[in-house]
């Protein structure tokens, strides 16, 4: 078995104008300070890395290596959540995304495709080129506004949603196994890959492509009320990177899993900070090493309530808490009768 490393942190909802969040160094300084041994880093994000550079220019590669080395952690992944998103949208959604694109490029559905492929090609050489072997990203979605079936959908378009979704992201597989590093998509509502059904379909669609992998975030299925352990079981080959998150569901008479269209503080499911939610963590951490998960516990703080620096503070020690230093012993060796062929036949009857 396998220790999980950890604790390290995402740092996209940190990142900020405003000092020690504004670039690169800083941050890792602080998220060292805090307790984290490494950094998730958001490749959309100028402030904190140069994509394309990092894709392209090794003697930037080791400027950055060397920068965060100098503030105490490392890098655990790459993520472009928002680039992946921009892969596949549907155009009821065109004008939302645009922010997740290049001014130039609001509006333009076709144009901000291809932007995006562009930025998970560079996303795979840059993942390789610090030596990665996972990066972590949203798949988009064709589907999402189908997703409750009224009026129902007609016959074949889902079978012909996977068919396209898989049509754009196979060039791109491709290429991150040209640079041996697993795509992991974050199963997420809003996405058409949001929990193991809508996987094993596209998963279908990509030929089992080796490099179609998840990111495991129980906080998710918990608000989609699924079983997030027995996901782990079903899953456990195709895991490969894992945020703690926590949530909470509390239904009432009023609303539910669709929320009401209410704000996050006031919906029946909602993210918190690690340990004020419902996920159990201890049994999520026993399961991952039990099947040998050999990736980053990453927090990934998103709360309706408490401030990011204190989720933060409290999620490095929540999860080195944790963390799960597996055994290398049985705890009856001391029991051993060693090792003896003939002892055993004897014990078994066998002449």
């Amino acid at each position: 078995m396998k220790t999980i490393k950890g604790p390290a942190l995402f740092l996209a909802q940190f990142a900020d104008d405003t000092a020690p969040f504004n670039n690169l160094k800083d941050i890792c300084t602080w998220a060292a300070s805090i307790g984290y041994k490494a950094v998730q880093i958001p490749t959309w994000d100028a402030r904190l890395i140069d994509l394309q550079r990092a894709a392209e220019d090794m003697e930037y590669v080791n400027e950055i290596k060397a920068t965060v080395k100098e503030a105490g952690v490392e890098i655990s992944d790459f993520s472009t959540h928002l680039q992946g998103q921009l892969v596949a949208v549907h155009p009821a959604y065109n004008e939302l995304f645009d922010a997740f694109a290049p001014a130039e490029l609001a509006g333009d559905l076709k144009g901000k495709q291809q932007w995006a492929t562009q930025q998970l090609m560079w996303a795979a050489k840059a993942s390789k080129n610090f030596g990665m072997t996972t990066h972590a990203s949203f798949s988009g979605a064709l589907m999402w506004h189908t997703v409750y079936p009224w009026p129902q959908r007609p016959a074949g378009l889902v079978e012909t949603g996977f068919e396209e979704l898989a049509k754009r992201w196979l060039p791109i597989l491709d290429e991150f196994d040209k640079q041996g590093v697993d795509v992991c998509y974050e199963l997420h509502p809003g996405e058409d890959l949001h929990d193991g059904v809508t996987f094993e379909r596209f998963l279908e669609k990509v030929n089992y492509h080796k490099r179609a992998n998840i990111l495991y975030d129980p906080s998710h299925f918990v608000l989609q009320c699924l079983d997030y352990l027995e996901f782990i079981d079903i899953y456990k080959d195709r895991i490969k990177m894992f945020h703690v998150k926590d949530a909470e569901f509390n239904p009432t008479g009023r609303q539910g899993v669709y929320g009401g269209y209410s704000s996050w503080v006031e919906r029946a499911g909602r993210f918190r900070s690690l340990g004020d939610g419902q996920v159990d963590f201890n049994a999520i951490f026993s399961k991952l090493s039990q099947y040998d998960f050999d990736g980053w516990a990453v927090l990934e703080w998103e709360c309706a309530l408490k401030h990011p620096e204190n989720g933060a503070i409290e999620g490095a020690k929540f999860i080195s808490e944790k963390i799960i230093r597996v055994t290398e012993k049985t705890f009856d060796d001391f029991a051993s009768t060693g090792a003896d062929e003939g002892l055993n036949k004897k014990i078994l009857g066998i002449n």
